[in-house]
C-alpha cells in the first residue's frame, strides 16, 4: 500500500511540473490564419499592414514603419489596407483608397493624419476630406468624383472581405504572406513587430527556394 502511495505522489508531482511547463511556455507572437489569403502580387513576398487614420496607435507607429517599408528589399511588396468596421472607419477607409486611386495617397498620407491626430479634424463627409485635401493640393471636384465613383465602391468591398479574411479585430495590425497576423501588442512593441515581420518574410523566402529545388 505505500508502495502504491509513493507511485501516486511520484506521478502526480511529475504530472504537475509537465502542467506547470505547459503553463510556463510562451505564446507565439503571431497567429497562423486558418486560411492562407493570395498575396496581391504572385511571386512577392507581401507585407501588409491595416489601419484606421482615427486611431493613436496607428499614427504612432508611422514614424517607425516608413522608413522600415523604405527599405524592403525587391521581392517584398508593401501594402495599406484600410480597416473598415463602420461609422467613421469606413469614411475615413473610403478615403484612403479615392487617394490612392488618384495616385496621390503617397503624397498626403502624413497630411492626414496630422489633420485626424494633431488638428481633431472629423473628415468624416467627402466635402470635409475634400475641403481639408486641397489644402494639399489635391483637386476637390476630381476628389469628389473619384470617392463616389463605382469603382471605390468596389475597393470598398473588397477591402472589408480581405479583414474579414484576415480575421483582425483590431488596428494596427500586420499580415505576412497572407498567413500570420500580428500586431504591436503581441510583438512586444513597434520595433519588435517590425523584427517579427523581417523573421517571417526571411521564413517565407526560405521556403520559396526550397519549393523551387
Amino acid at each position: 500500500m505505500r508502495n502504491l502511495i509513493i507511485s501516486a505522489a511520484f506521478a502526480a508531482a511529475s504530472l504537475f511540473g509537465m502542467t506547470a511547463q505547459a503553463a510556463e511556455a510562451p505564446a507565439a507572437p503571431y497567429v497562423e490564419l486558418t486560411s492562407a489569403v493570395p498575396v496581391a502580387v504572385p511571386g512577392k513576398i507581401e507585407v501588409v499592414e491595416l489601419f484606421w487614420y482615427g486611431c493613436p496607435h496607428c499614427y504612432s507607429f508611422e514614424p517607425v514603419i516608413n522608413p522600415w517599408v523604405e527599405k524592403l528589399p525587391s521581392d517584398v511588396n508593401f501594402v495599406r489596407i484600410p480597416a473598415m468596421f463602420g461609422g467613421p472607419w469606413d469614411a475615413h477607409g473610403q478615403m484612403f483608397l479615392t487617394l490612392e486611386a488618384m495616385g496621390v495617397e503617397h503624397k498626403v498620407h502624413a497630411a492626414v493624419f496630422e489633420a485626424i491626430q494633431k488638428q481633431h479634424k472629423k473628415l468624416l463627409t467627402p466635402e470635409e476630406m475634400a475641403e481639408s485635401l486641397a489644402t494639399q493640393g489635391v483637386d476637390k471636384d476630381k476628389f469628389l468624383a473619384t470617392f463616389n465613383s463605382f469603382a471605390i465602391k468596389g475597393r470598398v468591398v473588397q477591402a472589408k472581405e480581405l479583414a474579414k479574411k484576415y480575421e483582425i479585430t483590431g488596428v494596427p495590425t500586420m499580415i505576412v504572406n497572407g498567413k500570420y497576423r500580428f500586431d504591436i501588442g503581441s510583438a512586444g512593441g513597434a520595433e519588435q513587430a517590425l523584427q517579427l515581420a523581417d523573421k517571417l518574410v526571411d521564413q517565407e523566402r526560405a521556403a520559396n527556394k526550397a519549393a523551387a529545388n
